[in-house]
Protein backbone atom coordinates (compact mmCIF):
# COMPACT_ATOMS: atom_id res chain seq x y z
CA UNK A 1 0.00 0.00 0.00
CA UNK A 2 1.07 3.57 -0.55
CA UNK A 3 1.54 5.65 2.02
CA UNK A 4 0.08 9.16 2.34
CA UNK A 5 1.48 12.18 3.03
CA UNK A 6 1.64 14.95 4.99
CA UNK A 7 0.68 18.67 4.34
CA UNK A 8 0.93 21.39 6.97
CA UNK A 9 -0.64 24.76 7.23
CA UNK A 10 1.37 27.54 9.60
CA UNK A 11 1.10 31.31 10.07
CA UNK A 12 0.55 33.73 12.78
CA UNK A 13 -2.73 34.70 14.23
CA UNK A 14 -6.02 35.53 12.10
CA UNK A 15 -3.59 34.39 8.54
CA UNK A 16 -7.09 31.74 7.52
CA UNK A 17 -5.28 28.78 7.83
CA UNK A 18 -8.38 26.76 9.21
CA UNK A 19 -10.82 28.30 5.88
CA UNK A 20 -7.47 26.87 3.43
CA UNK A 21 -7.02 23.74 5.40
CA UNK A 22 -10.75 23.01 4.86
CA UNK A 23 -11.00 23.98 1.45
CA UNK A 24 -7.89 21.72 0.22
CA UNK A 25 -9.11 19.01 2.20
CA UNK A 26 -12.21 18.90 -0.03
CA UNK A 27 -10.13 19.11 -2.93
CA UNK A 28 -8.14 16.76 -2.07
CA UNK A 29 -11.36 14.27 -1.48
CA UNK A 30 -12.44 15.13 -5.16
CA UNK A 31 -9.34 14.05 -6.65
CA UNK A 32 -10.42 10.57 -4.38
CA UNK A 33 -8.26 10.67 -1.32
CA UNK A 34 -8.74 9.84 2.11
CA UNK A 35 -8.46 12.80 3.67
CA UNK A 36 -7.63 13.63 7.97
CA UNK A 37 -7.96 16.63 8.57
CA UNK A 38 -6.54 17.71 12.59
CA UNK A 39 -4.60 20.38 13.87
CA UNK A 40 -2.31 21.34 16.80
CA UNK A 41 -1.81 21.51 18.92
CA UNK A 42 -4.35 19.03 19.51
CA UNK A 43 -5.41 16.38 17.38
CA UNK A 44 -5.85 13.79 19.53
CA UNK A 45 -7.66 13.56 22.88
CA UNK A 46 -4.40 13.69 24.82
CA UNK A 47 -3.47 16.35 22.71
CA UNK A 48 -6.14 18.12 23.19
CA UNK A 49 -6.13 18.14 26.96
CA UNK A 50 -2.75 20.01 26.51
CA UNK A 51 -4.15 22.44 23.99
CA UNK A 52 -6.62 23.86 26.97
CA UNK A 53 -3.55 24.55 28.88
CA UNK A 54 -1.31 26.51 26.06
CA UNK A 55 -3.96 28.57 24.38
CA UNK A 56 -6.41 29.93 27.23
CA UNK A 57 -5.49 31.62 30.38
CA UNK A 58 -3.38 34.65 31.13
CA UNK A 59 -0.45 35.50 28.64
CA UNK A 60 2.27 35.20 31.45
CA UNK A 61 0.92 31.67 32.03
CA UNK A 62 3.68 29.97 31.22
CA UNK A 63 7.56 30.94 29.70
CA UNK A 64 8.48 29.56 26.74
CA UNK A 65 10.26 26.28 27.70
CA UNK A 66 7.34 24.83 29.52
CA UNK A 67 4.97 26.13 26.34
CA UNK A 68 7.82 24.25 24.15
CA UNK A 69 7.81 21.12 25.94
CA UNK A 70 3.50 21.17 26.41
CA UNK A 71 3.48 21.40 22.76
CA UNK A 72 5.74 18.88 21.79
CA UNK A 73 4.33 16.38 24.31
CA UNK A 74 1.02 16.87 22.75
CA UNK A 75 2.72 16.80 19.13
CA UNK A 76 4.27 13.31 20.32
CA UNK A 77 0.40 11.39 21.19
CA UNK A 78 -0.78 13.59 18.47
CA UNK A 79 1.78 11.52 16.01
CA UNK A 80 1.22 8.16 17.76
CA UNK A 81 -1.95 7.79 18.18
CA UNK A 82 -3.49 9.86 14.96
CA UNK A 83 -0.93 11.05 11.78
CA UNK A 84 1.20 8.30 11.88
CA UNK A 85 -1.59 5.65 11.54
CA UNK A 86 -3.30 7.59 8.66
CA UNK A 87 -0.05 7.58 6.46
CA UNK A 88 0.91 3.90 7.03
CA UNK A 89 -2.96 3.31 5.43
CA UNK A 90 -2.42 5.61 2.99
CA UNK A 91 -4.60 8.67 4.04
CA UNK A 92 -3.53 12.22 3.13
CA UNK A 93 -3.20 14.31 6.71
CA UNK A 94 -3.65 18.08 6.93
CA UNK A 95 -3.02 19.53 9.73
CA UNK A 96 -3.54 23.16 10.87
CA UNK A 97 -0.20 24.04 12.36
CA UNK A 98 2.61 21.66 13.36
CA UNK A 99 6.80 21.81 14.87
CA UNK A 100 7.05 24.67 12.67
CA UNK A 101 4.82 27.03 15.11
CA UNK A 102 7.07 25.80 18.30
CA UNK A 103 10.33 26.98 16.46
CA UNK A 104 8.77 30.51 15.52
CA UNK A 105 6.40 31.19 18.77
CA UNK A 106 8.43 29.85 21.34
CA UNK A 107 12.26 30.24 19.24
CA UNK A 108 11.57 33.29 17.53
CA UNK A 109 9.19 35.05 19.37
CA UNK A 110 9.28 34.05 22.77
CA UNK A 111 13.86 33.66 22.53
CA UNK A 112 14.70 30.36 23.30
CA UNK A 113 17.72 28.91 21.70
CA UNK A 114 16.56 27.29 18.15
CA UNK A 115 19.32 24.50 18.39
CA UNK A 116 17.51 23.33 21.98
CA UNK A 117 14.33 23.64 20.17
CA UNK A 118 15.26 21.54 16.84
CA UNK A 119 17.40 19.09 19.25
CA UNK A 120 13.71 18.35 21.23
CA UNK A 121 12.31 18.38 17.79
CA UNK A 122 14.99 15.23 17.26
CA UNK A 123 13.94 13.56 20.39
CA UNK A 124 10.66 13.84 20.92
CA UNK A 125 9.10 12.84 17.37
CA UNK A 126 12.65 11.56 15.94
CA UNK A 127 13.00 14.50 13.44
CA UNK A 128 9.78 14.25 11.48
CA UNK A 129 9.08 16.69 9.07
CA UNK A 130 5.83 16.72 6.80
CA UNK A 131 6.22 16.28 3.23
CA UNK A 132 5.00 20.00 2.60
CA UNK A 133 4.07 22.98 4.54
CA UNK A 134 2.43 26.21 3.43
CA UNK A 135 2.99 29.08 5.41
CA UNK A 136 0.38 32.14 5.00
CA UNK A 137 2.30 35.45 5.71
CA UNK A 138 -0.02 38.46 6.48
CA UNK A 139 0.52 41.70 8.03
CA UNK A 140 0.77 41.51 11.77
CA UNK A 141 -1.89 44.01 12.58
CA UNK A 142 -4.37 42.68 10.07
CA UNK A 143 -4.01 39.18 11.27
CA UNK A 144 -4.67 40.33 15.00
CA UNK A 145 -7.66 42.47 13.99
CA UNK A 146 -8.89 39.11 12.73
CA UNK A 147 -8.20 36.71 15.41
CA UNK A 148 -9.58 39.18 18.04
CA UNK A 149 -12.87 39.94 15.98
CA UNK A 150 -13.29 36.02 16.18
CA UNK A 151 -14.39 36.43 19.98
CA UNK A 152 -12.56 33.14 20.60
CA UNK A 153 -11.71 31.95 24.24
CA UNK A 154 -8.66 30.47 23.23
CA UNK A 155 -6.88 34.21 22.45
CA UNK A 156 -3.98 33.70 25.29
CA UNK A 157 -1.49 34.45 22.26
CA UNK A 158 -3.70 37.20 20.63
CA UNK A 159 -3.26 38.58 23.95
CA UNK A 160 0.44 38.97 24.23
CA UNK A 161 2.44 42.07 22.57
CA UNK A 162 2.97 43.30 19.12
CA UNK A 163 6.56 43.37 19.55
CA UNK A 164 6.16 39.12 19.91
CA UNK A 165 3.65 38.48 16.87
CA UNK A 166 6.20 40.67 14.33
CA UNK A 167 8.86 38.04 15.32
CA UNK A 168 7.06 35.76 15.22
CA UNK A 169 6.39 36.58 12.09
CA UNK A 170 9.69 37.04 10.92
CA UNK A 171 10.21 33.53 12.57
CA UNK A 172 7.76 31.84 10.06
CA UNK A 173 9.38 33.39 6.90
CA UNK A 174 12.72 32.52 7.69
CA UNK A 175 11.83 29.07 8.26
CA UNK A 176 10.32 29.05 4.59
CA UNK A 177 13.85 30.40 3.80
CA UNK A 178 15.70 27.71 5.39
CA UNK A 179 13.81 24.85 3.75
CA UNK A 180 12.48 25.61 0.60
CA UNK A 181 11.94 22.19 -0.16
CA UNK A 182 9.83 21.52 1.94
CA UNK A 183 8.09 24.98 2.54
CA UNK A 184 5.81 27.89 0.27
CA UNK A 185 5.12 31.16 1.25
CA UNK A 186 1.60 32.08 0.69
CA UNK A 187 0.05 35.91 0.05
CA UNK A 188 -2.53 35.51 2.93
CA UNK A 189 -3.52 39.43 1.64
CA UNK A 190 -5.17 37.66 -1.26
CA UNK A 191 -8.83 36.32 -1.40
CA UNK A 192 -10.02 32.87 0.17
CA UNK A 193 -10.00 31.91 -3.80
CA UNK A 194 -7.07 33.09 -4.42
CA UNK A 195 -5.13 31.80 -1.73
CA UNK A 196 -6.63 28.02 -2.02
CA UNK A 197 -5.59 28.21 -6.03
CA UNK A 198 -1.69 29.13 -5.45
CA UNK A 199 -2.20 25.98 -2.18
CA UNK A 200 -3.71 23.66 -4.70
CA UNK A 201 -0.75 24.73 -7.58
CA UNK A 202 1.95 23.94 -5.34
CA UNK A 203 0.12 20.45 -4.21
CA UNK A 204 -0.03 19.74 -7.66
CA UNK A 205 3.28 20.68 -8.86
CA UNK A 206 5.28 19.54 -5.51
CA UNK A 207 3.60 16.53 -4.41
CA UNK A 208 2.17 15.38 -7.92
CA UNK A 209 -1.45 14.95 -7.31
CA UNK A 210 -4.34 16.38 -9.99
CA UNK A 211 -6.72 18.64 -8.50
CA UNK A 212 -9.73 19.51 -9.55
Amino acid sequence: MTKGRFITLEGGEGAGKSTQVRLLKEALEQAGLEVVLTREPGGSPGAEEIRKLLVTGDAGRWDGMSEALLNFAARRDHLCKIVWPAIERGAWVISDRFADSTIAYQGYAHGLPLKSLYDLWDIAIEGYRPDLTFILDLPVKTGLQRALGRGDAEDRYEKMALDFHEKLKTGFLEIANAEQNRCCVIDATQSIDEIQSDIRHDVQTRLGVTLP
